[in-house]
């Protein structure tokens, strides 16, 4: 399953499509964010893919978790967030 790796900067509707193309092919997202405004753009990204999703009947639940991750050597915190159908 690839992440989804969202950034402070990225247009939520963009990886929300992502997120509902992935939902659809695989059943299960795993998204990632570091710092609070990539969180916040995730977090409005999983708000907008679940109304996509629904028109497919599609009921989905967020996990939210925090996860390492290795940036350029240095240890970051991450928060991971699976999406996957109800």
């Amino acid at each position: 399953m690839p992440i989804i790796k969202v950034s402070a900067k990225s247009r939520s509707t963009a990886v929300a499509g992502a997120i509902a193309g992935v939902i659809r092919e695989s059943k299960r997202a795993e998204v990632q964010a570091i710092g609070a405004g990539a969180v916040n753009q995730a977090v409005k990204a999983i708000a907008i893919a679940r109304g996509y999703l629904a028109l497919d009947g599609y009921d989905i639940i967020c996990i939210p978790s925090f996860t390492e991750v290795d940036i350029n050597g240095q240890e970051r915190t991450a928060i991971k967030f699976i999406v996957e159908p109800r």
